[in-house]
C-alpha cells in the first residue's frame, strides 16, 4: 500500500463536492461537483485508483439530511465511509468565507487528522423503530400545538376557564358545551377540537404500538431494567436504546452525558476559566427525552416508591432494581438541594437529566455494583 487517500464529501439533496487529501499534503487535489447519485461517487473512487495504484480509500461526510441512506449504498459496494459527527469538528471556518468546496476540504482533512467523532450507525431494525418513535413525538407536538390554538381562540373572544387546570375532563366538557355567540365561531370551536380528538387519539395508537415493539424479545430485557428509573417509560427507554445503540462504545459515564449535550461548555483563556451554558451538542432528541423525564423527581417524597414503579421494577434482579432505587433516591434528594439554594428551576432540571444519563449509562453497561 503506497498512501492512503482521504476522500471528503459535502452533500446536499441536489449537489456532492468531492475532493481528495494525503496526509501532510498542502492541500486537496481532485476536486469536482457531480450529482445527487452515489453511482457518481463511486466512478469518482475508480479514477482515483486508476490515478494512484495500490491506495487505500476513505470516504466521509458530516451527518445531515441524507441520513445513513448515503453511507448504506458506499459500503454495501465495499467502500470505507464514516459519517463525521458536525459538533466534534474544529471550527476553522472565517467569518462571510462558507462554501462545498471548503466544507469538503474541511472534511477530508478531518478524516486524514482524525479529528472527529464517527457518527453510530444503528442497524436497519433500529433505525426503523427510532423514525417510528420520532414519528410519534411529531404527532404529539401537533397535539401541543392544537392545544395552544384552542386556547387561543377562546381568549380572543373572551372565553376563560376559570375552574382548575386546562385540558382536564371538566376543561373538556366546558370547551364541548361553550357558546361563542357566533353560529361561524362556534363551528369553528367544534372543528379545532375534532382535530383535537383525532390526533390525540393518534398518539395513544402510537403509544400503544411502540409497547408493543418494546416487548420484542431484541428490546424487553433492556427496556424493563431501563423503566426502574422514574420518569422513563416504554417510549422513552426504547427511544434510548434504538439511538444510543451499544452504550459500551462510552468509556465513561460522563462520555455518554457529553453525548447528549449535558454538560457546561467552557470558555476559558489563560488562567480566567468560565462556564457556559450546556453545550446541547449531540442527539438533542433524547436530550429533550430525558429532560422531560427529569421533571418527574420533582414530585414524591424522597424515600417512597410509588405503586406503579414498583411495578414496573417487579420482575427485574435484585441488584438491578437496587441500583435504580439508590439513582432515584439521589436525584430526588439532588433536586430538592438545589431548589433549597434558590437554583433556577430549568438548571436543576438539566443537572438532575445529566445526572440520570450517567445511571442509564451504568445501567446499560452492568455497572451496578
Amino acid at each position: 500500500m503506497t498512501s492512503i487517500i482521504y476522500v471528503g464529501m459535502d452533500v446536499h439533496t441536489t449537489n456532492y463536492t468531492l475532493c481528495s487529501y494525503i496526509y501532510g499534503e498542502d492541500d486537496v487535489f481532485a476536486q469536482v461537483q457531480v450529482g445527487p447519485d452515489y453511482m457518481n461517487i463511486l466512478k469518482y473512487l475508480e479514477r482515483i485508483r486508476k490515478t494512484y495504484d495500490d491506495c487505500y480509500i476513505q470516504c466521509g461526510y458530516e451527518a445531515g439530511s441524507l441520513g445513513y441512506s448515503l453511507y448504506h449504498q458506499l459500503t454495501h459496494h465495499g467502500v470505507d465511509c464514516v459519517i463525521l459527527a458536525p459538533t466534534s469538528m474544529p471550527e476553522t471556518r472565517r467569518k462571510g468565507v462558507k462554501n462545498d468546496k471548503r466544507d469538503a476540504k474541511k472534511i477530508a482533512k478531518c478524516l486524514a487528522n482524525n479529528t472527529y467523532s464517527p457518527v453510530y450507525v444503528p442497524t436497519k431494525d433500529d433505525d426503523a423503530v427510532k423514525e417510528y418513535i420520532r414519528m410519534r413525538d411529531d404527532q404529539k407536538d401537533a397535539v401541543k400545538k392544537l392545544k395552544q390554538r384552542i386556547l387561543s381562540f377562546c381568549t380572543r373572544h373572551g372565553k376563560f376557564f376559570g375552574e382548575g387546570n386546562s385540558w382536564t375532563q371538566k376543561h373538556l366538557a366546558w370547551l364541548n358545551k361553550l357558546d361563542c355567540g357566533n353560529a361561524v365561531l362556534n363551528e369553528t370551536l367544534r372543528e379545532y377540537l375534532i382535530l383535537y380528538h383525532q390526533a390525540a387519539e393518534k398518539v395513544g395508537l402510537y403509544d400503544k404500538r411502540i409497547e408493543e415493539i418494546a416487548k420484542l424479545e431484541v428490546y424487553a430485557e433492556r427496556v424493563k431494567k431501563l423503566t426502574c428509573f422514574i420518569g422513563i417509560k416504554a417510549h422513552t427507554a426504547l427511544a434510548l436504546i434504538v439511538e444510543t445503540g451499544d452504550f459500551a462504545r462510552f468509556a465513561k459515564a460522563h462520555n455518554y452525558s457529553s453525548y447528549l449535550g449535558l454538560v457546561p461548555g467552557e470558555d476559558s483563556s489563560g488562567s480566567s476559566i468560565q462556564r457556559t451554558g450546556i453545550t446541547k451538542a449531540g442527539n438533542s432528541h433524547l436530550r429533550r427525552l430525558l429532560v422531560e423525564s427529569a421533571h418527574s423527581y420533582n414530585r414524591g417524597t424522597p424515600g417512597k416508591k410509588s405503586k406503579t414503579l414498583a411495578a414496573r421494577q417487579a420482575g427485574n434482579e435484585p441488584k438491578v432494581i437496587a441500583y435504580a432505587d439508590r439513582a432515584n433516591e439521589r436525584l430526588r434528594r439532588k433536586f430538592h438541594r438545589l431548589m433549597y439554594r434558590n437554583t433556577k428551576y430549568n438548571v436543576a432540571i438539566t443537572a438532575i437529566a445529566r445526572e440520570m444519563a450517567c445511571f442509564i449509562w451504568g445501567m446499560m453497561t452492568d455497572n451496578v455494583a
